[in-house]
């Protein structure tokens, strides 16, 4: 089950990209007693994003759309964030983008 933010995470990615692919992963768990710890369960993420909006443009660019569609989210109310970002047909074999 998604706790709020992570719904939150997820809704706001789906309004902005119009993703063909989309997880919210909460790794929170692996993290417990680690800095950025809040204790809330909802404190670090990996979002994996697949939306045509990447095509043609490069990492940075991808991670600034993605981090411009959850605004205050990132380093304010979620400790870490990791991207997997893919426009469709693309693969990054996995790593974080």
């Amino acid at each position: 089950m998604s706790g709020p933010l992570a719904t939150e995470i997820e809704t706001l990615l789906r309004e902005a990209l119009s993703p063909s692919r989309l997880e919210v992963i909460n790794d929170s768990a692996h993290h417990h007693g680690h800095a950025g710890d809040d204790g809330s369960g909802e404190s670090h993420f990996t979002v994996v994003v697949e939306t045509p909006q990447f095509a043609g443009k490069n990492r940075l660019a991808r991670q600034r759309m993605v981090l411009g569609a959850l605004g205050d989210i990132p380093g304010d109310r979620v400790h870490a964030l990791a991207m997997k970002c893919t426009a469709p047909g693309e693969s990054n074999g996995g790593k974080a983008a």
